[in-house]
């Protein structure tokens, strides 16, 4: 076992400098590969599932905390734009769920210690990626705020529950909506970009933040179609969680998370 250990991270540390070189070896993947990916998050998922249900336990606590923080702090006009700008930092919250399926991999036992308590290769340069995908969310946020202003004026939230009954019911909060979904898509298609597949390259191989982020986009672009595949998966996914008030993040947040890393995998 430790010699095949040694061996994959000689192999790894070898082939690090042509994947720089060349790092979207696989292009233009079918659609189907992303049903693929899901298959094999599930099968990561229900190897040792206690794991893998207790981090997305603790994902839907941290998530249904900061949500009540929200309301409880009266700032409940930015929950849309908060829940969009949570799919931009999600692959850096399931970096212990790439550590399990990359040790499944290698066939070692994964255990919640390795899940919890990760090194990536990269090392600082995961916290530097971090810091760039909430700063990302924050600018988004704060986008989100001045379109608000923008077609409502500057006066109080009307709350929650008032919002959305203008949104819908009136042709201001229709055009709202539709200046807000192109702005927000273009947020969250250059975040999921630059994140989905820099985290676990960051933590699978030694390059740096930028590299990393730029070498996500390049595989995204190469492979459009199943990508595409793969957001709507995820958007739907999302959805249904939200749509549970948040206890299916409990299962779908590892599905993901362990599906991402299998998606990476197929790139390069």
């Amino acid at each position: 076992m430790a010699q095949a250990k040694k061996s994959y991270w000689l192999l790894s540390e070898t082939s690090s400098v042509a994947e720089t070189r060349n790092p979207e070896r696989q292009r233009h993947l079918p659609a189907r590969a992303a049903f693929e990916w899901l298959q094999a998050g599930w099968r990561d998922l229900t190897v040792q599932p206690a794991l893998s249900l207790a981090y997305g336990g603790a994902i839907f606590l941290v998530t249904a905390f900061l949500l009540w923080r929200l309301f409880a702090s009266g700032r409940d006009y930015i929950l849309l734009p908060a829940l969009a700008g949570y799919m931009i930092v999600a692959p850096l919250l399931a970096i212990g769920l790439y550590e399990k399926s990359r040790v499944l991999e290698i066939g070692e036992r994964p255990t919640l210690r390795r899940m919890l308590f990760v090194r990536p290769r990269a090392g600082a340069q995961l916290f530097f990626t971090g810091v760039l995908l909430c700063l990302l969310m924050l600018l988004w946020m704060r986008a989100a705020v001045l379109i608000y202003a923008l077609f409502f004026g500057v006066r109080p939230f009307p709350g929650f529950e008032n919002t959305i009954g203008i949104l819908f019911t009136t042709p201001i909060g229709w055009a709202m909506l539709v200046v807000g979904t192109l702005t927000g898509g273009l947020f969250a298609a250059f975040g999921f970009a630059i994140s989905v597949f820099s985290i676990p390259m960051l933590l699978d191989r030694r390059t740096d933040a930028l590299t990393a982020m730029g070498t996500s986009m390049a595989m995204v672009w190469n492979n459009l179609v199943p990508m595409i595949t793969w957001g709507a998966i995820v958007l739907a996914l999302f959805t249904i969680s939200v749509g549970t008030a948040l206890v299916g993040f409990i299962v779908i947040f590892p599905l993901l998370g362990h599906a991402t890393w299998h998606a990476y995998r197929a790139m390069r």
